[in-house]
């Protein structure tokens, strides 16, 4: 156990935000650095639990009471070979996963919990600034090939896994560069891309070879990739969005979030002007989650004139519901980084139809208010009401993976949701083809495509060499403490 009082002793403390007025004029990342002597006592209020339910909580099942010991004694060296044990890219995570752990934090049930996102990412920062990740090139090569399609956090954790089990693994990607959402879909303010270029240097040393600008299943088939490779991997995500089927919803103006927020990060980035920019302009954005957050946070930065964000449920209560108890992660109002700065947030409406002028340009949104009864949305009589908008960004998530002539060539089977079929062994129907992360699983959380990509490596690795030494975290069925 780290401190024996911790927990009792010293409050949660979480590092500082850039103030406000400071952060929006530029694109980095908002938290200060926090001292590491604060955060060993941070780590010190872990109880070491005899059942530590942040396991449970985690995907990856994070040795988390172990690696908050270690850095409540200093022993960074130790602490990152816990946390690497089990987590390949702890700096994604560390940032971005909403961190269902800490629900489940035993010290949560009637206090803060332990931030232990935070001790995570101070250990593989401290680990990065002291020289300490290193490549891990197999000893030996297996002769045996495998394809990775997608370079999000799925398919690298996949292609990583694998490299290191000596298995000759090419990424395939079919963007400018690596990363999937990664690169183009989460803000630079939220993780800076230098993040994770160091992240696939590494990978590159170790042997891992990326194939970019490759549009897999008309640059190159899939009968070409079976005859090319002893097994493929589609880690291809959930990236066919969710639309909005109300009139005017075609007018100019109307955009998917992922069709604007790479074109934030390309500005972030000095790459290119922006063709879709915010600047000046009244935004509406349709969806009250993170990605629709994320579009927040970049309009504000690209100067919009305001920011209205939508979303069709109720708001959520600060507590936790009596429905939702401990350990399960709790749909409680949440103010992310971007809230802070700018922009209103709606709750119980619906978009009921676009306003459009002369030239087809969107001007504003007719909306309802809404309840929900009798297991669907209905409107409100008497409630409607129009907001002012020259800019619509829909954030209202994905259904699966696109359609495309990948899977058609390949021959895979989707399940009713729309996601790829998968057995225990994260195989599809058509031998040697595998899947892991959101194509197979749904839209969900970074936590679980990194999981996903572990376990599938080692499904992959066994049946190459009939036999693993790799972890076998979860299997597919596998779900979240959430409801």
């Amino acid at each position: 156990m780290a401190d024996p009082k911790g927990f009792l002793n010293t409050p949660r403390e979480l590092p500082k935000r850039r103030p406000v007025d400071v952060r929006i004029k530029d694109w980095k990342e908002v938290y200060l650095e926090q001292e590491f002597s604060a955060l060993q006592k941070q780590a010190g209020r872990c109880m070491d639990c005899g059942i530590p339910f942040c396991h449970q909580g985690c995907p990856l099942g994070n040795l988390i009471p172990e690696w908050n010991d270690l850095i409540w004694r200093g022993e960074k060296a130790e602490a990152i070979d816990r946390l690497h044990a089990t987590n390949n890219f702890p700096e994604f995570t560390g940032r971005l996963c909403p961190a269902p752990c800490e629900t489940a934090c035993v010290v949560s049930i009637n206090a803060d919990a332990v931030t232990i996102k935070q001790v995570e990412l101070r250990t593989i920062e401290e680990a990065f600034k002291e020289n300490r990740v290193k490549p891990m090139i197999p000893d030996r090569l297996t002769g045996k090939t495998v394809a990775v399609i997608g370079s999000g956090p799925a398919g690298l954790a996949a292609a990583q896994q694998l490299t290191r089990a000596g298995h000759t693994v090419a990424v395939y990607e079919r963007a400018d560069k690596v990363g999937g959402l990664l690169r183009y879909g989460i803000p630079e303010f939220k993780m800076e891309k230098n993040i994770l270029d160091r992240r696939l240097q590494q990978m590159e040393q170790e042997g891992t070879r990326f194939r970019t600008n490759v549009n897999v299943g008309a640059d190159i088939t899939g009968s070409q990739l079976r005859s090319k490779y002893d097994a493929i991997v589609l880690a291809i995500g959930a990236t066919n969005w969710r639309d909005l089927n109300v009139p005017g919803r075609n007018a100019k103006g109307i955009y998917q979030a992922m069709e604007y927020l790479p074109w934030g990060n390309k500005q972030a980035l000095d790459i290119s002007t922006p063709e879709i920019s915010a600047a000046g302009k009244d935004v509406v954005i349709l969806g009250g989650g993170d990605t629709g957050a994320d579009c927040l946070g970049t309009a504000i930065r690209q100067g919009a004139k305001s920011v209205t964000q939508l979303e069709i449920m109720p708001r959520p209560t600060e507590e936790r519901p009596s429905n939702q108890p401990w350990p399960t992660y709790p749909m409680i109002y949440r103010v992310s980084s971007a809230h802070e700065e700018a922009g209103e947030r709606m709750y119980s409406v619906s978009t009921e139809s676009f306003d459009i002028d002369e030239n087809g340009q969107v001007t504003a949104l007719n909306l309802v208010e809404t309840k929900f009864e009798n297991g669907k949305f209905e409107p409100i009589k008497g409630s409607e009401r129009k907001i002012r908008a020259n800019m619509v960004l829909l954030a209202m998530g994905f259904t699966g993976p696109e359609q495309s002539q990948l899977l058609k060539q390949l021959e895979v089977e989707l399940d009713n949701r729309g996601n790829i079929k998968r057995n225990s062994e994260y195989e599809t129907q058509t031998e040697g083809v595998f899947v892991c992360g959101d194509a197979g699983r749904g839209q969900s959380l970074i936590v679980w495509a990194i999981a996903e990509g572990r376990s599938a490596a080692s499904a992959v690795d066994k049946y190459l060499t009939g036999m693993t030494q790799l972890p076998y975290p979860i299997e597919p069925t596998a779900r979240p403490l959430m409801v």
